[in-house]
């Protein structure tokens, strides 16, 4: 189906309930409008900050592509801040992954506009409460991928790639193939211990190899956007998986050795250059390892 849509005379079909989760990890203000924060990465490409997930807006031959919209109701807020920086409409839009402060103002959007997920997570979205009401479910993917797919072509070409599962069953990374530019989503949503939602399919044991899968399969990028942080460099995201890799294996060697998941936490001890991350999730992590290893 051709997508294409106007930015001028996008209207708001209605807010778009998002359950409260975790995943949210900016919730909205009490009153007043919501105001995001625009920043330039590259030419042509820029994050957009605040309501949930950092949101990419690519400015290309014919139009702009976002990648995630954040929670419910941070549509008009998207919107206001690629009118900043362009007047080409929004024509596609691709979600890294499921969750509510990802896709949450994907019906924002007029049902001209294209939208591209990774197969597992079109199935996981059309289990949210969000898109249960039939006014609401143009915003659910019109196209879908396995491992791998190129939407445009020449300089505005991007590429998805989808490795396993991770924060996820869905987790896709998208590449801005031109601009040496990926923006990972939450499966590195910064430097902290991630969300492992099993109940959309994620995985604590199969985290670090899905993040060593997309190290060694996604070539030329220089510049990464994360889900939630501020953006980093391609060593940033290889540091992240050298992390996930100590601490997830530092907790199924403990399991394995009959150790409780409290003292799998306690007796963790990260590498100096990861002295500054946040363990927050840590027990949470530790218990969805153990109980994938049966323990």
């Amino acid at each position: 189906m051709t997508r294409a849509g106007a930015l001028g005379i996008v209207t708001v079909a209605g807010a778009l309930a998002v359950a409260a989760s975790p995943f949210a990890a900016q919730q909205q203000p009490a009153a007043g409008p919501n105001v995001a924060q625009i920043e330039k990465v590259k030419d042509n490409l820029f994050m957009i900050t605040g309501g949930g997930g950092n949101t990419a807006a690519f400015i290309t031959a014919n139009g702009v592509v976002l990648v995630d919209t954040k929670l419910a109701n941070w549509g008009q807020a998207i919107l206001d801040q690629v009118k900043t920086v362009t007047d080409k409409p929004v024509t596609h839009i691709i979600n890294t992954h499921t969750h509510g402060d990802h896709v949450g103002s994907n019906e924002f959007f007029p049902a001209s506009v294209e939208i591209i997920a990774q197969e597992n997570t079109a199935a996981n979205m059309k289990r949210m409460d969000a898109f249960k009401d039939p006014a609401k479910q143009h915003g659910l993917t019109d196209k879908t991928f396995g491992d791998k797919m190129t939407v445009l072509s020449g300089s505005d070409a991007i590429d998805m790639y989808y490795f396993g599962r991770a924060h996820t069953n869905g987790d896709a990374f998208i590449v801005f193939r031109n601009l040496r530019v990926m923006h990972a989503g939450d499966a590195f949503s910064g430097l902290t211990t991630p969300i492992m939602d099993v109940n959309n399919g994620g995985s604590g044991v199969a985290y670090p190899e899905t993040l060593a899968k997309a190290a060694a399969g996604i070539k030329d990028v220089e510049t990464v956007i994360p889900g939630h942080s501020a953006v980093t460099n391609w060593q940033g995201f290889l540091d992240y998986g050298e992390f996930m890799k100590g601490w997830v294996g530092s907790v199924s060697a403990a399991a394995k050795a009959g150790k409780t998941a409290d003292q799998a936490v306690t007796e963790f001890t990260p590498a100096d250059k990861f002295k500054g991350y946040n363990m927050q999730r840590a027990k949470a992590n530790a218990e969805v390892i153990y109980k994938e290893l049966g323990r």
